[in-house]
């Protein structure tokens, strides 16, 4: 509750009003947006408008510190969800990534200048915006790409003249640089020939300088900070080239200095919010455990004598299970990834990209994890405990998701920080929520089964206990993640072990996730497992936990009534995030 107020209080100042909308394309498809109206924009009144769009993988809240920032200067925003993400219609990269569809509808409000409107878009949000300038060339202003790029695989190539007054964010330390300019480092964007194309140069483009006429629709500028591709979405300073650039190019709004900026209370309203969830999903856990109808699951007290003394391992074993449990799964992360790719593209009955190659890395990590369970110490398990576990997981991740939704209503927000967000499903999701659930449930019923096995016992002190068990689950990642953008700050490229060079950044970005996820995973758990000394019920609540978050936060690249077959399925792994 007070993180949600902290959100509402810091996206709604001003008079700022948020709407939830719906709205068809062009197609007949359900689009989904939040539509951001400052209080000086009116049917008498028109205020510039902006379209902000998310990047692949993200949602319409991705981009709220634009869409905050833009409304706190009098423009009306349509924060947009593209096709197949969030609550637009899937499949994604049809239509244009729904960029035609959102331009369309925000010349259609009565509040917006239709004179004076401005495009904005991260990564593959940047070629939605890109798409609807191509359809509509003559209905926007000026655009700002956000670690994006013109030219192929899905915008035109840009030229002197096109898109119309454009700025550049393109990171110092951005993981797309080949795929986006065709620079093997980032910090070599202005030695691009494609970008030169656009600037209309013959040499390396001068970051800040303003090329071309803003009067004439041919002003071109670059930005370089020294942020990564992700971080452009929670940069002041990205945010803050925005600002500039549109004050530049667009008329109306109520200006503002760029450097004044409240945004990132929402990130902490929202992150805020986001913890209590994970504490009220455990609180709740521990108040139904008190419940007659479980008291099965109640553990008994180890000297009454029904249930034995726990042992784990100790010494040399210890450490042999704490790094295979830390590393395998980090070392099996990009082959598992690369496997998918290629051998489970997206289908009519597993339709999401990601959620499959996440499955299929789930798949081999819990057969290796059932290789090695012989190893583990053994102890006697507490038998007749499934079907209370199943009933006590549900009811506690149902008043979870009734938060969430009392948040939705109360507050519009969904839970999150950053890139890390858990969002309420749709009934389209749910329906593939249902179909992921029993193989992500299957694999934590056995990893936090050997992980327990390893690790937990009642004597071992709390903090101590739950400090391993997040460990075990996360440190792999955080050495891969530290090793990749050590390299990345160092060399000014991730390191590749696999062919495929589009494949690895967006991997990485991916498993930046993987992080806070399964230190959830880990402290719920390890607070179940305390309670019941059974690993049963932590691993039911993080099934149906990691499905729900999964499936609500990526893409869907399939219709349900057939696969989406126009070649984008094999473009998985080069999407940027």
């Amino acid at each position: 509750m007070v993180g949600g107020l902290i959100a509402h209080l810091t996206q709604t100042a001003g008079g700022i009003r948020i709407q939830d909308v719906r709205f068809k394309g062009a197609k007949g498809n359900t689009m989904s947006a939040l539509l951001y109206v400052p209080a000086n924009a009116t049917a008498q009144t028109r205020a510039p408008g902006i379209l902000a769009v998310h990047g692949y993988i993200n949602s319409r809240e991705t981009q709220d510190g634009f869409a905050i920032e833009f409304a706190r200067r009098g423009y009306v925003v349509l924060a947009l969800d593209q096709t197949g993400h969030g609550y637009s219609d899937p499949p994604a990269f049809a239509n244009g990534f729904g960029g035609p569809d959102g331009l369309a509808y925000l010349r259609s409000l009565d509040i917006v200048d239709k004179a004076n409107i401005g495009l904005e878009g991260h990564s593959m949000g940047g070629w939605t915006v890109l798409a609807a300038a191509a359809a509509m060339p003559n209905d926007y202003k000026s655009m700002v790409l956000e670690g994006s790029s013109t030219g192929k695989p899905f915008a035109a190539d840009g030229t002197p003249s096109w898109p119309r007054n454009t700025a550049l964010v393109f990171a110092q330390y951005e993981e797309f640089s080949t795929l986006m300019w065709g620079v093997d480092r980032a910090r070599d964007v202005t030695k691009s020939p494609k970008l030169w194309a656009m600037f209309g140069t013959q040499g390396p483009v001068e970051p800040g300088k303003v090329y071309g006429d803003p009067a004439a629709g041919t002003a071109r500028v670059l930005y370089t900070p020294a942020i990564t591709h992700p971080a452009e979405h929670i940069s002041h300073e990205a945010i803050g080239y925005s600002l500039d650039w549109f004050a530049k190019t667009l008329q109306g709004g109520a200006p503002r200095p760029a450097d004044d900026q409240i945004w990132f209370r929402k990130e902490l309203g929202t992150l805020i919010a986001f913890a209590g969830f994970v504490a009220l999903l455990i609180g709740t856990f521990d108040g139904l455990l008190e419940a007659q109808m479980f008291s099965r699951l109640r553990l008994p007290a180890v000297t009454d004598g029904t249930t034995p003394p726990h042992h784990a391992a100790t010494g040399r074993r210890w450490t042999a299970a704490l790094i295979l449990s830390a590393f395998i799964p980090a070392l099996t992360y990009y082959p598992a990834f690369a496997l998918a790719g290629s051998f489970a593209p997206p289908t009519a009955f597993l339709p999401q990209g990601i959620t499959n190659q996440i499955l299929i890395w789930a798949v081999i990590n819990g057969l290796i994890t059932l290789a090695l369970m012989r190893f583990a110490p053994r102890r006697t398990a507490r038998t007749g405990l499934v079907g209370q576990s199943v009933v006590i997981a549900v009811a506690s991740v149902a008043v979870g998701y009734a938060a969430l939704w009392l948040a939705d209503l109360a507050f519009k927000i969904d839970f999150r920080f950053w890139i890390v967000a858990l969002k309420l499903m749709n009934a389209k999701q749910f329906v593939i929520f249902l179909i992921y659930l029993i193989p992500f449930t299957a694999f934590f019923v056995v990893a936090l089964h050997v992980l327990h096995r390893n690790f937990s016992t009642m004597e071992t002190p709390r903090l101590t206990l739950y400090l391993t068990n997040i460990l075990a689950l996360t440190f792999g990642f955080i050495v891969l993640l530290v090793l990749q953008y050590g390299t990345l700050w160092l060399t000014g490229k991730l390191f590749n072990p696999l062919p495929d060079p589009g494949f690895v950044p967006l991997s990485t970005i991916v498993a930046i996730q993987f992080v806070p996820l399964l230190a959830i995973v880990a402290v719920i758990a390890t607070f179940t497992w305390r309670r019941t000394g059974s690993s049963l019920p932590g691993a039911l609540i993080s099934g149906l936990f990691v499905t729900w978050y999964i499936v609500a936060g990526t893409a869907t690249q399939a219709a349900f009534l057939g696969v989406f077959s126009d070649g984008a399925g094999s473009l998985e792994g080069h999407m940027p995030n």
